[in-house]
């Protein structure tokens, strides 16, 4: 690991931020931190406190730019141009946190609204298009309560498929048929349902398709679900031998203001980060649907996100802290009392069996928890049940686990919008019964 690592900083570069494409002002540069945030003496580097990275994607057509290279200049549609100007498609805010070994993910609906220096009242994704990664992060700062943001990384559309193809593809469950065709973009999507290996350019269809009851938020959802197989897979052993490709893609793709050592020190330290310990969050929000806006927004919370920030982003060693078993504590430990009767829980089955649901639901009532009820089945085969923590709410769903006792929390958005908690039931519910 030493050496691979060792050598992958020498390929790329003596300079401190090589992967720097873009040239920031004194004044863009002051929008990040400028503290030190990784440091190693003969040995890897560091993480040597809580660092929030933003970190942008960014999908630019021929037809958003006034000067597009000549290699997409004659072909008749919108090709994607490798370049980072344009309107950001995936907006995330990581956490690395040394203190709890914990990794919070926030991720940013595009269409969110809020304000934007020079900008006004506008849509968050076109703070990159008009002033760049700072002004992106300002954006940010500014709608979370004013987290601080230490530094960023912008990758565009034809880098992420480039990536999975040098990670040598991913695995996840595709939850349904996704077919879309939009010949502008030569834009072809058509994926099965069902258990897949995907390349980088099936893993782009599961990405960008967005036609579904949810819209720009269930492709938020189906973003975690890819960002959290990746997680699992990039940091396998097997990926040492894939980091010459995985350098060249880096370098043609991503613009950074991180140096070498604080990318080493935090690819070290994620290497380190358990599943359990991997909390993906969402934006509190809701759709615009009541006609008071002439544009969809995604409208965000205000007070439900200054709780998920001074849990997931602010605090350290906190209530927030990640446990490896939950099951094994009490949730008073967390210093939060859980009201059963208050908790909202869809029930989603995945095991076919008539009578899963019914148990599952029971035992809830018995324990307290009044506001349970059935949910869409799902077809993916699961072994553990899974208790999502939708809104970042972990003491409920620990609860909700010591209730059942099975399952494993998840912190992660991508269970029904509509409830506090969602939990899929997987085999072991039936082995227990």
């Amino acid at each position: 690991m030493t050496s691979a690592i060792a050598g992958a900083v020498l390929a790329l570069s003596l300079a401190s931020t090589p992967l720097l494409q873009s040239q920031l002002s004194p004044e863009e540069a002051a929008v990040f931190g400028q503290d030190d945030i990784a440091a190693g003496m003969f040995r890897l580097p560091q993480v040597t406190r809580p660092v929030n990275i933003l970190v942008l994607g960014v999908k630019v057509l021929s037809s958003d730019v006034s000067n597009p290279p000549p290699e997409v200049q004659d072909l008749g549609y919108h090709a994607l141009v490798n370049s980072f100007e344009g309107l950001s498609d995936t907006m995330l805010l990581v956490r690395f946190d040394p203190a709890d070994q914990s990794l919070s993910v926030l991720s940013l609906p595009r269409d969110t609204r809020t304000y934007v220096e020079g900008l006004g009242t506008a849509k968050l994704n076109e703070a990159n298009l008009y002033g760049g990664a700072a002004l992106s992060a300002t954006a940010i700062q500014e709608l979370l309560g004013g987290v601080p943001i230490d530094r960023y990384v912008r990758i565009n559309v034809q880098g992420v498929e480039k990536m999975v193809d040098a990670l040598g593809g991913v695995n996840l469950y595709v939850p349904q048929d996704m077919e879309y065709t939009d010949e502008s973009q030569h834009l072809y999507i058509d994926l099965q349902e069902g258990e897949q290996h995907l390349d980088g350019n099936e893993a782009l269809q599961f990405l960008r398709f967005r036609y579904d009851a949810y819209g720009d938020i269930g492709r938020v959802q189906r973003q975690q679900t890819f960002m959290r197989a990746m997680v699992e897979q990039a940091l396998s052993p097997n990926t040492l031998t894939r980091i010459p490709q995985i350098l060249s893609v880096i370098q043609e793709n991503v613009d950074t203001n991180l140096t070498v050592e604080e990318l080493v020190a935090l690819t070290s330290f994620a290497s380190q980060i358990d599943r359990s310990e991997v909390q993906m969050l969402m934006l509190p929000g809701e759709f615009s649907g009541n006609g008071q806006y002439e544009t969809s927004y995604w409208l965000p919370h205000l007070s439900s996100i200054d709780e998920m920030m001074a849990q997931y982003f602010l605090e350290s060693g906190s209530d927030s802290a990640v446990v490896a078993d939950a099951s094994q504590l009490d949730v008073s430990d967390f210093g939060e009392y859980v009201d059963p009767s208050y908790v909202t829980i869809a029930v989603q089955d995945s095991t076919g069996d008539d009578g899963a649901m019914t148990t599952l639901l029971n035992q809830l009532d018995l324990q307290g928890f009044y506001q349970s009820y059935p949910d869409i089945s799902i077809t993916e085969p699961i072994g553990t049940t899974r208790i999502i923590a939708q809104r970042g709410n972990r003491n409920e769903a620990i609860a909700v686990q010591q209730a059942l006792g099975v399952g494993e929390v998840l912190v992660q958005s991508t269970g029904n919008l509509d409830s506090d908690i969602t939990i899929q039931i997987g085999s072991d519910w039936l082995q227990q019964q």
